[in-house]
């Protein structure tokens, strides 16, 4: 058996598999994210390790897991662990969906004004480096402390085994990482008033990094295995629905939102905010355009707006989402936009509310703003000279079938989802986990794609209409963006 550990913002959810692909059971524990400031997210390393030690018990619990060799990991990307020269944790983790350090990205590029060349992407308030500029700017007393710079999973690596260590594609995400040389970029970090000695050591996503801890392999029930160094959530996800040859493409549903098609060269194209980053494969890279708020935008409205169980409002609009073209709209950037604004500053709106706008017509608004959204990052995409015939879905937005329909008839491309299309990065991270300890099996043995559920045809009318929607929601957005900053 194989074990994937996904670290997700909202929770660490934790797979385990058999040699053969199934997954025998899934365990998770819920997160919470802290906003002490505007524009600011943060978690607390600990509250990670707390909920790490909760699922790996309860899967202890109800299996033998003298049977597992390997456990990979996987989790959200772009955040910041700092420790000091004692181990301890300095401050909270600033996560990827933070936008503080708008500042800090400009420094940054006229600091090192090839930076787009070496990492392929813009400098972001979501990415590692210009937080760690942040720190060193606003909490010196704190950036002076710093002796290793930790992502989220790699914490719980260290604190699995003990060892410094990171895999290429969550690296990727820094923009430390020369990405077409998949290696660290000495003159970006010295821009940081960093050095590759406050770095983890670099290994691809299959390759074993270390040994889980005599003592949490006695209290799991589990033989000292290898621990595999795994992917950034997009990447693990992408391998955990067999995304392995070049032109395969997936959307990930998630608490953020992401279009990921697979590369076997690298390219880039950073003035469309388009990243480019390393696959967690060898001699793989991958374009990928993100939303800041993507699935979190229904949990928002159902939690904090209407206080109703999300279950019961997509009960409540069955198979179908209705809009028409005098419908309201929804700007989806309660957390910022990446691509295509890169805008730390956007916001959220509803636009074109009426006395005839209940609770439904502002809940199918805000799903159909999350879906012309993503339409947005496709185009953006594409215009980089990748196209996919059609895209795998996965993320826990993916549950609702009359969603799939809808981002089907937005996009324009067909809709594949497949039973696997839940459990997504944890997948995986524990199918890395089997590549670096499995030398029976081949790559495509090991990453099949999941069997399909559905497969959504876009619906030429309906495409039609949106199409004339999303004109107007980029003017929305193009209406108020002057005033976010304000």
């Amino acid at each position: 058996m194989y074990i994937g550990i996904d670290l997700g913002t909202s929770g660490v959810k934790i797979v385990l598999t058999q040699r053969n692909g199934q997954v025998l059971a899934t365990t998770s524990a819920p997160l919470s994210v802290s906003r002490p400031a505007p524009l600011w997210s943060e978690q607390a390393p600990q509250d990670w390790v707390d909920a790490l030690h909760m699922s790996m018990g309860e899967l202890a619990s109800d299996h033998d897991l003298r049977r597992v060799e390997a456990i990979g990991l996987s989790g959200q990307m772009h955040g910041a662990v700092l420790l000091d020269s004692d181990e301890q944790v300095i401050r909270p983790a600033i996560l990827w969906n933070d936008g503080r350090s708008e500042r800090e990205c400009k420094l940054l590029e006229q600091a090192v004004p090839n930076s787009r060349d070496i990492t392929g992407n813009l400098m972001m308030p979501g990415f590692t480096a210009p937080k760690l500029l942040w720190v060193k700017n606003n909490e010196p007393e704190n950036f002076a402390k710093v002796a290793k710079v930790l992502l989220p999973k790699d914490y719980l690596r260290y604190v699995l085994s003990g060892d410094y260590a990171s895999d290429m594609s969550d690296s990727a995400g820094t923009m430390w990482l020369d990405v077409g040389k998949r290696k660290w970029s000495k003159e970006i970090l010295a821009a940081c008033a960093l050095n590759e000695e406050h770095m983890p050591a670099l290994f691809e996503g299959s390759d074993i990094t270390g040994h889980l801890s005599s003592e949490l392999a006695q209290k799991w029930g589990m033989n000292a295995v290898p621990i595999v160094a795994g992917g950034g959530d997009n990447a693990a996800g992408a391998v955990g629905v067999g995304l392995t040859q070049p032109g395969q493409a997936m959307l990930s549903l998630g608490t953020s939102g992401v279009y990921f098609v697979v590369s076997d060269t690298y390219t880039s194209n950073p003035e469309s905010a388009v990243h480019s980053f390393c696959h967690a494969l060898p001699n793989t890279w991958h374009l990928m355009s993100v939303l800041l708020s993507a699935a979190s935008c229904v949990s928002w409205f159902a939690d904090s707006v209407l206080k109703q169980p999300l279950p019961e409002l997509f009960a409540e609009i069955g198979k179908d989402i209705s809009v028409n073209e005098d419908s309201p709209y929804f700007l989806p950037y309660l957390s910022g936009e990446r691509t295509p604004h890169n805008n730390p500053h956007a916001k959220g709106n509803f636009f074109g509310l009426t006395h005839e706008s209940d609770k439904q017509a502002m809940f199918n608004a805000v799903l159909e703003g999350v879906s012309l959204a993503f339409a947005d990052g496709v185009e953006a995409l594409h215009a980089s000279g990748t196209r996919a015939e059609e895209i795998m879905l996965i993320g826990g937005g993916a549950k609702n079938e009359a969603w799939r329909q809808l981002l089907a008839d937005v996009i324009n491309i067909p809709i594949t989802f497949c039973e696997a299309g839940e459990v997504g990065p944890g997948l995986g991270a524990a199918r890395l986990a089997q590549l670096a300890v499995d030398k029976q099996s081949s790559l495509a043995e090991i990453c099949q794609q999941p069997q399909t559920i559905a497969v959504y045809q876009p619906n030429a009318e309906r495409h039609a209409m949106f199409s004339k929607r999303r004109v107007r929601f980029k003017q929305i957005y193009q209406q108020l963006a002057p005033l976010f900053t304000r």
